[in-house]
């Protein structure tokens, strides 16, 4: 009979026996024999593969000590930290327990005192009588003794009014108070029957993150995920979520921490409004009961699908004030400003937004190099980030009583003294506040009307493939204007503002409603062709 797996396991196996038949592969071709055949570039590419595999080993390895390092460190905390709320449990129910006895006692006190004062003073009236009745007792044996008959008949007849009003003839014999204490025992057996059943509660059950009915889009994540078996004791769940750019298990060391969201009441949950800066986002839920929580699930990685980029400080035109993703026209010809080389983004093509096997394996850095910032009347900014496969969306958000914007996408051979629009290698929608107002789509020096009204905030979508350009205003989703051409290379996301200022916002997934937009005019001919 086979041993039970789990797929997880199997896969990570398979993956590991592939690697090691790949590495042993690789060096049987190192050290076959064949001096008259053994190129020496084959066996530096198979010792290339060999030290690869080796350093994603090692990376591996030293992932997973650092994972067990900090399991060690959790065990010890969380020990010490149960440990404590057990001693600070017992602490309590001593206490309770505690208060109980003395409240009591108290009553079996005042219950002491309260017959002892109604027994004392019964025992005093007694006492009296007794005495009162003894000396009329003397008093009547004296007169008995007499032999004086007027004396005798006069003491007789106050001896016996005496003893009519005598106080022993008006006491009860019986005890106004029992000396039965009976009514204060305790019977704690049923009690000590549940504190010997005190034991610790059961852990919830692990729940499962359920891949395939987990949504991204329109920058809200909804995560979905079941228990492997009903639990009526489940009070709520905790989520937590973390943004990173790496793929996989989550790291020991990652640049963003988690995020928490508690006291969830239901199997799944949607976070809307999300700005996406990293590639990924990982997720993790534990369930807990009214005062004891769960292991976290298997932690998940959801693909973000997001264009990131910033505004490339070094490309921009003197008179810009470019601060992060927001630009404002500095007429006294502003600061010379910090160019913020990112090596990661220039370099890595990590940056693409492809990030995939669509990645284009040629993509240009980000910076003008060789070239100055723009200048003369090219109030250019351009972003630092290319495009050059895939579908992207971004927004930005101006100021419209500024004297002249533009926003659109350029290539990267834009010359300094390009404006926007003017030439083959840009396109963009423009807004002339000079003189007369004009709302216009360019490209080329070509230049066509647009009959709408003026948004304050314009969303972007490229599809590189298809050579669209779409614009749309940004609250509403409404189509502005299309371009439809074909890119030679990768674009850039362009802008320029002249007597105003503009903020950009990305991270932003392409809208579904863009989408599907998009796919219905999918073939449809562009109203604009003068202009591509």
């Amino acid at each position: 009979m086979r041993d039970a797996t789990p797929s997880g396991s199997i896969s990570t196996s398979l993956l590991y026996r592939w690697e090691e038949n790949q590495s042993r592969a690789a060096f049987r071709q190192i050290t076959v024999k064949t001096p008259q055949f053994v190129d020496m570039d084959d066996q530096k590419e198979s010792l290339r593969k060999i030290t690869n595999t080796l350093a994603l080993k090692n990376e591996e390895i030293q992932n997973f000590i650092s994972c067990l390092k900090q399991s060690l460190l959790n065990l010890e905390a969380n020990s010490s930290r149960v440990q404590e709320d057990l001693e600070a449990e017992f602490i309590s129910l001593y206490s309770t327990l505690d208060e109980l006895k003395e409240g009591m006692i108290t009553r079996i006190k005042q219950e002491r005192a309260s017959r002892t004062y109604e027994l004392q003073n019964q025992l005093g009236a007694c006492t009296k009588a007794l005495e009162s009745s003894e000396e009329l007792l003397e008093l009547a044996n004296q007169t008995l003794c007499t032999s004086d008959t007027g004396g005798f008949n006069q003491a007789a007849k106050e001896i016996k009014d005496s003893v009519t009003m005598a106080p022993a003839f008006r006491l009860s014999l019986k005890a106004k108070a029992s000396d039965n204490m009976s009514h204060m025992m305790v019977d704690f057996a049923q009690e000590r029957e549940m504190l010997l059943a005190i034991k610790f509660l059961p852990v919830p059950a692990t729940p499962e993150i359920q891949v395939s009915d987990c949504q991204v889009s329109d920058n809200t994540v909804a995560v979905v995920w079941t228990l492997p078996e009903p639990d009526s004791k489940i009070d709520h769940y905790v989520l937590e979520h973390r943004r990173t750019n790496h793929e996989g298990p989550p790291r020991a060391r990652e640049e963003y921490p988690w995020m928490v969201a508690e006291g969830i009441r239901e199997t799944e949950l949607t976070l809307t409004g999300l700005r996406f800066d990293t590639r990924f986002i990982t997720f993790r839920v534990k369930a807990c009961n009214k005062a004891v929580a769960g292991e976290f699930s298997e932690p998940i990685t959801l693909e973000t699908l997001a264009f990131v980029f910033k505004l490339d400080s070094g490309s921009s035109h003197q008179n810009l004030r470019v601060e992060d993703l927001s630009v404002e026209w500095d007429s006294s010809g502003g600061k010379v400003q910090e160019i913020r080389k990112d090596k990661n983004r220039t370099n890595s093509p990590m940056n693409s937004p492809a990030r995939s096997a669509m990645m284009s394996p040629k993509r240009a850095p980000s910076a003008r190099v060789g070239r100055d910032r723009f200048t003369a009347e090219s109030y250019t900014v351009l972003g630092d980030t290319a495009i050059d496969a895939g579908q992207q969306y971004w927004e930005v958000r101006f100021d419209k009583e500024s004297k002249a914007f533009a926003v659109g996408v350029a290539f990267r051979t834009l010359g300094r003294f390009d404006q926007l629009g003017k030439s083959s290698a840009s396109w963009c929608l423009h807004l002339n506040n000079w003189l007369q107002q004009s709302f216009t789509a360019k490209h080329n020096n070509k230049a066509r009307t647009l009959d709408c009204v003026i948004p304050d905030r314009i969303g972007v979508y490229c599809n590189y493939e298809e050579g669209t350009l779409s614009f749309y205003n940004g609250r509403t989703k409404q189509l502005i204007h299309t371009f439809r051409t074909k890119f030679p290379q990768p674009v850039i996301p362009a802008f320029m503002v002249w007597n105003g200022s503009f903020s950009v916002q990305t991270g932003l997934q392409v809208p579904s409603i863009v989408q599907s937009g998009q796919k219905r005019t999918s073939d449809a001919s562009s109203s604009n062709a003068s202009l591509t």
